[in-house]
């Protein structure tokens, strides 16, 4: 008689994990170039045209570079496995970045939104805008959605919610390019009053950064704070653990997100009349079912409960 010893993972949970790492990763660097060669096109417009406008949306641009290059850092480093020091992983530096960031936004949206509301107030009505300055946004948009649609089609064939986020990225960036080709669009049919039309579209690309960053910063901030994930995530582990032979139901479920982790804590309920070996070795199967049907499960406690028809 020995102590059984634990179920391994098949090497696929492995490869979806490192698979993950890959796609963010290049995704995140994939975004990096698009939006470098946006910004510097936009900057051009800035310098031919000298509108508000455009400079907020390149800022905004800039933003997201800056996060996408200290996400690739965080990626790499939340993707490190657990070691004494950190039992259930690094997977928080994603959120906690991701917190950082959010407020970083928020704050350069709040700054931009009064600086361009005191700049509206002394535009002068005499200062026109070029009418063909509307060309540089809708280019930008034009691009951002189509890096929107093809990372978001890569996302739904490979069922990956994290290229779906960051296609949700892109949109979001095209949203803040659409505000400026609007503005400037109204500019060039009013010329008149151009500049304060310009001005007012960069309140509301600046308006836009404060709402996106305060998302990112609750969203992030959820996970910090062990926030109860989405219902769908305990359908599935809920439904994983059913599957395996042994297993009569299920009773509470406790789920923690962080990053591309997560740790599960799950009762399920047996035969009262099984061995403690057996119990066990239903306990492991479970284990492995849901890691191997949500592989960013770093971890799984089962908790082994006697089965009584009619006692819920």
């Amino acid at each position: 008689m020995h102590f059984p010893e634990k179920l391994p993972l098949p090497q696929d949970v492995f490869e979806q994990r490192a698979q993950r790492k890959k796609e963010l990763i290049g995704s995140a660097f994939w975004g990096v170039f698009i939006r470098s060669c946006i910004i510097g096109f936009e900057l051009l417009g800035v310098w031919l045209f000298g509108s508000a406008a455009l400079l907020l949306d390149a800022l905004a641009s800039s933003v997201d570079v800056v996060s996408s290059l200290i996400l690739i850092i965080c990626i790499k480093l939340a993707s490190r496995p657990p070691d004494d020091n950190h039992p259930f992983g690094h997977g928080r530096y994603e959120p906690l970045i991701g917190l950082q960031l959010g407020l970083f936004l928020f704050f350069v949206g709040g700054g931009m939104l009064i600086q361009q509301f005191f700049q509206t107030m002394e535009v002068q009505s005499e200062l026109v805008i070029d009418g063909r300055a509307w060309i540089f946004p809708v280019v930008a948009l034009v691009l951002l959605e189509v890096c929107y649609q093809i990372v978001m089609r890569a996302a739904k064939r490979q069922d990956s919610p994290a290229l779906a986020a960051d296609a949700l990225h892109y949109r979001i960036d095209a949203i803040t390019s659409l505000f400026a080709a609007l503005a400037l669009i109204c500019a060039a049919f009013i010329p008149k009053w151009s500049h304060l039309i310009d001005h007012a579209g960069a309140l509301l690309i600046a308006a836009l950064m404060i709402a996106l960053g305060a998302m990112a910063a609750r969203k992030n901030m959820n996970q910090l704070m062990d926030h109860t994930p989405e219902p769908i995530f305990f359908e599935r582990v809920k439904n994983a653990a059913k599957r395996t032979e042994g297993v009569l139901g299920t009773e509470k479920i406790g789920i923690q997100l962080y990053g591309p982790d997560a740790h599960v804590d799950i009762d399920v309920e047996v035969d009262p009349n099984l061995s403690v070996e057996v119990a066990h070795e239903i306990s492991q199967r479970v284990r492995l079912e849901i890691q191997k049907d949500w592989p960013a499960v770093r971890d799984v406690i089962v908790h082994i409960e006697p089965y009584y028809p009619n006692d819920h």
